[in-house]
């Protein structure tokens, strides 16, 4: 089998983007988004930007403290500035995790070249897999109380997804994403063999860092720590619109908001943008909401989150 080009990858990434962007845009009220994006006070941006600082330090310390489990010193000035690489590079290539394979292997490096500095190697390479293991396994089960909370709730009652599918024309946003979805399954399992040969070795080191209670309690209370500022800087945009005026309405909307995290994690675009938006479209008015509140509140995110990466860029300059 013919291998693929890396850019023919990065191509088609791109490509999923812009074209999952465009529909969206042909079925939504732009003028109506750039009205609630304007209503944004810039107090908001900035206390949102900060709450994104507090995100990548406890990222990094996660990332120090998973590595440390295993035997490999980071130090933390050094895990907050590849962090903001990591950040800013996500942001403007369609890297996904190859971004924090690049975190791996520029960390790994300094282990040498001997045996032991091979199974460093390794070891460096599986603290930045199982300091991302951590996030998602938080992530999931958060995601599934959300949509639990919003179906008892009667959120999705009054119009179900199917119906509301079959009379909107962001239906159409479905076969892209379910084709970006089997594309990138299919992409997983054609390396499946190579992956089972680390299964062992990864064992170990999974059962390093996330066994016993104290490593549990560590990862599950720094994972949820990650994953309220993420929600937080969505509520935040969502303040700012004045889409969240009550309790019910702010609950409901950080539910929704959840969900936009979990599409993101679906690596065929640049950053999430395309898919973030398009779940947006789609899960708003299955709420009984209007799309352009869920895609102004994804619009926002995303610039607000390049926007904060930029100190990245910095470390980016001095590298080149």
């Amino acid at each position: 089998m013919m291998r693929q080009r890396p850019w023919f990858k990065l191509l088609l990434r791109w490509a999923a983007t812009i074209i999952i962007l465009a529909l969206v845009i042909r079925y939504v009220d732009v003028s109506g988004i750039l009205a609630r994006l304007r209503t944004i006070p810039p107090s908001l941006v900035v206390l949102a930007i900060v709450v994104s600082v507090i995100q990548v330090v406890l990222s990094a310390w996660r990332w120090r403290y998973t590595a440390g489990r295993l035997g490999v010193s980071v130090p933390m000035t050094f895990a907050v500035r590849e962090y903001y690489l990591a950040t800013f590079l996500n942001q403007v290539l369609p890297g996904g995790v190859m971004v924090d394979v690049n975190r791996a292997w520029r960390h790994s490096r300094a282990q040498g070249q001997g045996a032991a500095e091979r199974s460093e190697q390794l070891s460096a390479v599986h603290a930045v897999v199982l300091e991302r293991l951590s996030g998602q396994l938080v992530l999931l089960p958060v995601v599934v109380l959300a949509v639990v909370v919003l179906w008892s709730s009667g959120a999705f009652s009054g119009q179900p997804l199917a119906a509301e599918l079959s009379l909107s024309p962001v239906y159409w946003l479905l076969p892209p994403l379910l084709a970006g979805v089997g594309i990138w399954l299919l992409w997983v399992s054609g390396r499946l063999t190579s992956l089972r040969r680390y299964l062992g070795r990864l064992g170990g080191d999974l059962q390093r860092a996330f066994a016993g209670w104290r490593n549990g309690t560590v990862q599950l209370l720094t994972s949820l720590a990650v994953l309220g500022t993420y929600l937080t800087v969505f509520v935040l945009l969502a303040l700012g619109m004045g889409l969240a005026t009550d309790g019910t309405s702010l609950l409901l909307t950080a539910a929704l908001c959840l969900l936009l995290l979990l599409a993101m994690v679906v690596p065929i675009t640049v950053s999430g943008w395309g898919v973030r938006e398009g779940a947006a479209a789609l899960l708003w008015p299955a709420a009984g909401l209007p799309a352009e509140q869920g895609v102004a509140i994804s619009i926002g995110y995303g610039a607000l989150i390049f926007l904060a990466s930029w100190p990245g860029a910095l470390v980016f300059l001095k590298r080149a």
